[in-house]
């Protein structure tokens, strides 16, 4: 196929990973895949510097997605793999990437939309959004700068600022579908919470996308411009699912809820309001831009 049709697809082993790699490959790509030992195959592992050089050379693009789960307790172990998941493994991309006589042209790094302050106020782009604080805006900080950090002149480097990414069989949706199917899909707290959001097929095709447009640089947040309130995504997401009505859940019940499943309420109460200015500009066009059909063929098993 030659270079300009290779993509490493770095973390591939999850929801997101394993999608991107069957569309890659759909769309006539080679796809060769860097991951944990053991794990499905990886044409490379982490802890093998040479095979990522060796799988890095020659490609025409790297998009990494590698980092555990932030679903869990934030206790100081948990904390640890997370940061440890993503800035590692960015340090050792780029090492690898150093190190080939033909690098990627574009290196596509995960980041997350999370990386903003709480916005209720405004929407967040590139230019204009504020930074948060806290232990997941430091992650998303030091994801960045291990990616900036990198030595690696001739590869192009961005970092992707993805909201929550929804799709059939996506984890991220199952939770509030299970709530709806057992009538507490009502609004979260005071359900007034900006829901920041992108379909699968959307985050694949904005990866094409930036991969062939070289004058998009720095980050980019990978969103639809389709912001909700967590009251209106619960009522989207009743209705895909056809539960009739809802429950809404209290903030207290909330936080006693995320102990017994080793969650964080974060990942509910934080109001996410991601504006993808630069896709906006560039002229990218969404398959799945609005969420209440994006929802409707989700649960239907058509998207």
């Amino acid at each position: 196929m030659g270079r300009a049709k290779t993509v490493v697809v770095a973390g591939a082993s999850g929801f997101i990973g394993s999608y991107l790699a069957r569309r890659f490959e759909q769309d006539g790509w080679t796809v060769r895949t860097i991951g944990r030992k053991g794990n499905g195959g990886s044409s490379a592992g982490w802890d093998d510097d040479g095979g990522m050089q060796r799988v890095l050379d020659g490609a025409s693009l790297v998009v990494n997605l590698a980092g555990r789960s932030v679903s869990c307790r934030y206790n100081d172990r948990n904390k640890a793999a997370i940061l440890e998941s993503r800035v590692a493994t960015t340090q050792a991309l780029g090492r690898a990437i150093a190190r080939c006589q033909e690098p990627p042209s574009t290196w596509l790094n995960a980041s997350t939309g999370t990386i903003y302050r709480d916005a209720r106020d405004r929407p967040q782009s590139e230019a204009g959004g504020e930074l948060g604080s806290g232990f997941s805006v430091g992650v998303a900080k030091a994801w960045e700068a291990a990616l900036e950090a990198a030595d690696t002149p001739g590869t192009r480097k961005i970092p992707l600022r993805i909201a929550i990414v929804l799709g059939r069989g996506g984890g991220a949706l199952q939770p509030f579908a299970n709530l709806a199917r057992l009538g507490l899909g009502g609004h979260m707290g005071d359900g007034t919470q900006k829901f920041s959001w992108i379909h699968v097929e959307d985050l694949y095709r904005s990866i094409r996308f930036l991969h062939a447009r070289t004058d998009v640089t720095g980050p980019v947040n990978v969103a639809s411009p389709d912001v909700v309130s967590n009251r209106d995504l619960m009522r989207l997401v009743r209705r895909a699912y056809g539960a009739r009505f809802g429950l809404p859940t209290p903030a207290w019940l909330l936080r006693a809820g995320a102990v017994l499943i080793r969650t964080e309420t974060e990942l509910v109460f934080k109001s996410r309001w991601v504006q993808p200015q630069k896709l906006l500009d560039a002229g990218f066009v969404y398959s799945q831009p609005e969420l209440g059909r994006a929802l409707l063929q989700i649960a239907k098993g058509r998207a």
